[in-house]
This record gives C-alpha cells, sequence and structure tokens, in this order.
C-alpha cells in the first residue's frame, strides 16, 4: 500500500460548506457555527433504502447504512476478524460441528441492552425473520424476497429464539464453514433488521406473502429505524441523506453531531470541493488516475492507494439471442486485451496492479489457481479469436462479423459513467471491432437497477470480495441467485456452487470453488479484470478515519469514532 500525507496548515472549510450540497446534492446548508459535522461523499446512487436484494445490494447501499444497520462482526483493515461486542453479549458459538454427532448447529446472542432506535429490545426474532429475508424463494419463507445472497440461510432446517439467543440448526448432513457470516457486515443485508415493525404495519412475518410485503418496504420506505449509533434523519435515493445521533443508542457516544452523505457521481468535481473545504473525504468505488494525481498535491489531506476488494470484471447476457453462444462469448472474451486496459487505466497511477486470474482468490492465496491465462481470455489474441468464429461458422464481411448473412449485434456495452470505466469500455469496444463486433457504449448511474433488470448485453462492473468466499461462487454463478444477472445456467456449476457453501472445511471449499472456476471460463461468462486500486482521501481535521479495504463499509467500516481533530 502506498501512503501519501500532507500536513500543511489547515485552510478554513465552513465557509463553503454549502457548496457541495448545492452542487451535489440538490440542497441543504453548511454547519452552523459549533456544530461538530463531518461531510462524507458516497460516489454513486443507492438504488434501495435496504442492501439485501440484488438491486439494492451495491456499496453505496451499504455505505449509505452504515452505523444504521446493526451487525455482528466486521473484518478490520489489518485483515483480522472482530465481533461486535456492542450488539453482542459475547462472541457467537458453535454447539455442535461434528456431523456424526449430529446437525451443525450454532447460537447468536445479543446484548441484554441492545434495543432499536424506538426503544424496542433487540431479540433473536430479528436475527430469525431476517434471515428468513436471506433465504432463496425455494425455502418457503418468503414469496417475493430476492435475497442477494442465500447460501448460508438456504443451509437452515430450524431457528429457535428464546429471547435474545436464536439457537440455528443446519439440514442433516451440511456445515458451514463461515457461519459466522450471517448476520455480519459482509451478509445480504449488511447485519441484521427489526421485526417488530413488520407487526407494527400489520404484515405477519410467517406469511410468505406478506414477509415479502415486508421485505419490499424495507427496501423502498425511507430508512427511519436505526439499531446502531446514528439514524438517517432526512435525505432521498437521489440526492444525500443526513445521519444524527440515535439517541438509544447504547454503545460508546458518538463525537459528532451530524454526518452528511451527499451522493456525487461527478468524479471530476472532487478535487476543487474538496480543497475548497466542501467535504471531508471519501473513499470511491473506482480508481481514478486524474483524481490521485491532483489530491497527492492538496494540502490538509491524507491519501492511500491499495489493492482493493472490488474486483473489475465483464459480463455477459446470456439470454441475448446472439450471446446464448458460447463460442462468440469465448471469442470476444479473447479479443479483449486485459493488460491494455490495465495498464492504459491504471498504470501512470499504480504501476503495481496484477491481473486477476482467478475469481475468487488472489495470487497470494494458498487457494490460487490460474484459470485465465491457459484459457486465452483477455489476452487480446485478435487472430485466436477470428479462429474461434471462423470455426463456429462466422465470417467477416469487410469490417462486420456475419453469421448467416445476418450482422452479429450490435451489442449494447454497459458501465458506469467513471473516467476509469469510461476508459476501459471504450478500449474493450476498439478491441471487439477488430473481429467485425459492433457496440454500442451506454453509461448509467444506477448499476444495482441496470444489472437489476438485465438492462445491457455487455457489462462492466465490480465485485466485492472478503476473506469470506465460500458464498460467492452460490451468490455470483447459481442459475437461482438474484446476482446472477446474465442468467447463466449450468447445473455443474450449480452443484459445485452448493457444494462450497456446504464444505465441511474451508480447504475442501476452495477445491469446489475452483472446479466451479474452470466451467465458468469453459463458459466464457465472466471475464476478471484486475482487483480494482482503490483509494481514499480524507481531510486532516477529522481523526479516526482509515480505509478499510476488507470490507465494502470502506472507511465508514468505525462510523461510530469518527471525530473531529482537536
Amino acid at each position: 500500500m502506498h501512503e501519501r500525507r500532507k500536513t500543511l496548515a489547515l485552510a478554513a472549510a465552513g465557509a463553503s460548506a454549502m457548496m457541495v450540497l448545492t452542487a451535489c446534492s440538490g440542497g441543504g446548508s453548511g454547519p452552523a457555527e459549533g456544530d461538530r459535522e463531518i461531510t462524507w461523499v458516497i460516489n454513486s446512487l443507492p438504488a434501495a433504502w435496504a442492501s439485501i436484494s440484488g438491486a439494492g445490494g451495491s456499496v453505496y447501499t451499504v455505505q449509505m447504512l452504515s452505523g444504521v444497520v446493526p451487525h455482528t462482526g466486521v473484518f478490520q483493515p489489518d485483515g483480522s476478524y472482530e465481533y461486535d461486542l456492542d450488539i453482542l453479549a459475547e462472541e457467537p458459538v458453535v454447539i455442535n460441528d461434528d456431523l456424526d454427532e449430529g446437525p451443525f448447529q450454532y447460537s447468536f446472542t445479543l446484548a441484554e441492552d441492545a434495543v432499536w432506535s424506538d426503544g424496542t429490545p433487540m431479540t433473536g426474532e430479528d436475527l430469525r425473520v431476517t434471515a428468513m429475508m436471506y433465504a432463496s424463494p425455494d425455502e418457503g419463507y418468503c414469496t417475493t424476497c430476492d435475497s442477494r445472497g442465500t447460501t448460508n440461510a438456504d443451509m437452515i432446517d430450524t431457528m429457535e429464539v428464546d429471547g435474545k439467543t436464536i439457537t440455528i440448526t443446519l439440514e442433516e448432513g451440511l456445515s458451514d464453514p463461515e457461519w459466522m457470516s450471517l448476520f455480519d457486515s459482509t451478509s445480504a443485508g449488511g447485519g441484521f433488521y427489526p421485526s417488530h415493525l413488520a407487526e407494527e404495519n400489520g404484515w405477519d412475518v410467517d406469511d410468505p406473502d406478506q414477509l415479502g410485503e415486508f421485505f419490499t418496504w424495507l427496501h423502498e420506505a425511507r430508512t427511519e429505524w436505526s439499531g446502531g449509533p446514528w439514524m438517517i434523519v432526512e435525505g432521498d435515493l437521489e440526492n444525500q441523506v443526513v445521519k444524527e445521533p440515535n439517541p438509544e443508542w447504547w454503545g460508546d457516544p458518538v463525537q459528532l453531531d451530524r454526518i452528511i452523505m451527499p451522493f456525487n457521481t461527478d468524479e471530476g468535481t472532487f478535487v476543487n470541493a474538496f480543497n475548497n473545504g466542501e467535504f471531508d473525504g471519501a473513499n470511491p468505488a473506482q480508481f481514478s488516475t486524474d483524481v490521485v494525481t491532483q489530491l497527492e498535491g492538496a494540502p490538509n489531506a491524507t491519501v492511500t492507494i491499495g489493492e482493493g476488494n472490488i474486483w473489475e470484471h465483464i459480463d455477459f447476457n446470456t439470454e441475448n439471442e446472439w450471446l446464448q453462444d458460447v463460442e462468440l462469448r469465448r471469442a470476444i472474451f479473447t479479443a479483449i486485451d486485459r493488460d491494455d486496459i490495465a495498464s492504459r487505466t491504471y498504470g501512470e497511477a499504480y504501476p503495481e496492479y496484477e491481473l486477476k486470474n482467478n475469481h475468487m482468490f488472489g495470487s497470494d492465496s494458498e487457494y490460487y489457481v490460474d484459470h485465465i491465462t491457459p484459457s486465452g481470455q483477455g489476452s487480446g489474441d485478435t487472430d485466436a479469436a477470428l479462429e474461434i468464429l471462423e470455426e463456429a461458422g462466422y465470417e467477416l464481411d469487410g469490417d462486420t462479423l456475419m453469421l448467416d448473412g445476418e450482422q452479429v449485434g450490435p451489442f449494447r456495452l454497459r458501465t458506469t459513467d467513471t473516467v476509469i470505466r469510461n476508459n476501459s469500455v471504450q478500449l474493450i469496444q476498439a478491441h471487439l471491432a477488430e473481429i467485425g463486433v459492433e457496440t454500442t457504449i451506454e453509461m448509467t448511474d444506477n448499476l444495482g437497477e441496470m444489472l437489476g433488470g438485465q438492462d445491457y448485453d455487455i457489462v462492466e462492473f465490480g465485485w466485492s470480495g472478503f476473506p469470506y468466499f465460500t458464498s460467492n461462487p452460490e451468490q455470483f454463478w447459481h442459475s437461482e441467485s438474484g446476482s446472477n444477472f446474465g442468467g447463466l445456467s449450468n447445473e455443474e456449476i450449480d452443484e459445485l456452487a452448493e457444494a462450497t457453501g456446504s464444505a465441511p472445511n474451508r480447504d475442501e471449499a476452495a477445491e469446489y470453488a475452483n472446479q466451479a472456476m474452470e466451467i465458468l471460463v469453459e463458459e466464457a461468462y465472466v471475464l476478471p479484470l484486475l482487483a480494482d486500486p482503490q483509494y481514499f482521501f480524507v481531510n486532516d481535521r477529522v481523526t479516526n478515519i482509515e480505509d478499510n479495504l476488507n470490507t465494502s463499509l470502506r472507511a465508514t467500516y468505525n462510523i461510530g469514532e469518527w471525530a473531529l481533530a482537536e
């Protein structure tokens, strides 16, 4: 990791604080004199008020809800894992993991003084209902819940609630090597949700249709409840949210009066707004060479860069009439030159970039296997790509790829509108033109909605990766997963994804995951580019804020500890 720290004299920040809210957020006002306030930019729009669903499950939603949705634990910046003992009475325990002695069983117990922002005690029922919403519809809990991560919840046979405690028993013969993740910050919803609000709204959580109504309400109604140190007091999904202290918070008191989170998708405004004191920092989800280069010279700024937990990749919509053909998909991936993309988009500011050749594991992992290089995908080998196409019956008519006298495509190539991704898709467009494939570039400012609506042919976006991995294959590639946006359906991958999530230990889970990736490469469905370099910057007027590359929460992972410097 690189770290650059500038410690010049602190410039006055309060005078222009209104500008960021007007320019980036559509309104608002600066802090009153004496207010302890931090403005933290989120660099794209959250798609919902909860992150359980596929559409709502972006890092932008997760960070917007940081400090609001309670969770049981989080990975720290150094890679260690810490349970949240404000939320929990004690570390959760495995009751039985010897399948010869009976089913796999574990329990969570919430802290005695843990309450929601309306004073209602948190109980094991909150955990039970959350797990029901996390499960797939086939489990029978909920007819219309479309969870983005179902693996852990789908293993559950029974859940018994006794006050603050929930005891979870898995189905016979199943184990869960990452059971502790069910309600932590990496879970589908980033934690757990207040079940009593379902009853208050007239929904019976044990009725699958009514639980679906509660699920929809959580995503559509502005989050006015909290189980953490902060609560959202105003805002919308188009401009910003404002957080103030949760008056019922029982942990260490927060040290600020307010946190404002404007949604600013225009990274070209970052440097001037930051230098003008209009906001205090950000941890953007996409890298920007221009922004990093300029911020390195900014006074009063701490800037860090490191290989992040988001890995950039290119996916197909396999339900497109042309892209159903795996040979066409293989040719397209072979024509794309990953090193060209990486060097021309990241190389100036982060020459240490490394191409990603395994969808799950970095090259420093004991589980790493290079699946991509032997396939030729991502090599930019135009001749090899054309050979694949010729053998499959395609032919070039001038500069246009044809099949049976009809033009192949054109295809809609989509991504979010950042400098890095804009450059990347233009390079991809040029690579594909070399094999006669025409693409039309279209940007989106709502990634979750675009992916959830399958509103693309070819797409570039990023997945968050964590030290956890056993649930990822099922979330990303299982044919019934709400996060399998491109509609890949492969029975072998389904079986291996399920086996990964229910393996007796991580070593065996990694074997299944690597087998799934072998088939995934043959299917030419997902082409990894690289683990996206991540940058973070913060004004030296604040303290206790650091980047955390081991969680989607990034710098907000400890939002309850944020403060102004002395």
